[in-house]
């Protein structure tokens, strides 16, 4: 092809080297999208460059180091951007609010408004068997010494409670 400007060299010189000026902004750069976006940028420099009859020795590493000073400029408009956007005096791990949502709390207000009721459905021991496990964290041993009943005792306390609450939470929910 018959070139007759400096622009039309260029343009045909990266049109034909791409893959290869590519291959070599990625291994510089370590990085495929820099290095594609290095290359689209260079293109439309070159598009928009007045012709001019002046001559390039070397039209691809010309090119080559058009592209690579637009990666650079691209890799410091990054390295900016992301100095702004990071605080390092704020932990980002603070900023999340952990508190339920308000429906998450009204929902929970009624699920233990639901238990409250079924605790009370039960006998005392059974109640407070279940509550010196399951709150108290008491074992079967420690709640039989605490009440003065035997741990077979403790144990079917246990299991009248739990089925109790459990038949009583599937009724009612």
């Amino acid at each position: 092809m018959f070139c007759d400007s400096r622009k039309d060299i260029l343009l045909t010189s990266y049109l034909d080297h791409w893959h290869n000026m590519r291959a070599r902004l990625v291994r510089r750069l370590g990085s495929h999208d820099l290095a594609d976006e290095a290359m689209q940028e260079t293109w439309l420099r070159l598009d928009g460059m007045k012709p001019a009859n002046t001559t390039i020795a070397n039209p691809q590493a010309y090119l080559l180091s058009i592209a690579g000073n637009i990666a650079i400029d691209l890799i410091r408009k990054e390295k900016r951007h992301s100095d702004r956007m990071t605080y390092k005096d704020v932990n980002l791990e603070e900023l999340i609010d952990n508190a339920p949502s308000t429906e998450a709390v009204l929902l929970a207000r009624e699920d233990l408004k639901q238990l409250v009721r079924a605790l009370l459905g039960l006998s005392d021991k059974a109640r407070k068997v279940l509550l010196m496990n399951r709150s108290a964290g008491l074992s079967h041993r420690e709640i039989a010494a605490a009440l003065g009943i035997s741990e077979s005792m403790v144990a079917k306390y246990m299991a009248q409670a739990l089925r109790h609450c459990r038949d009583y939470m599937r009724e009612n929910s």
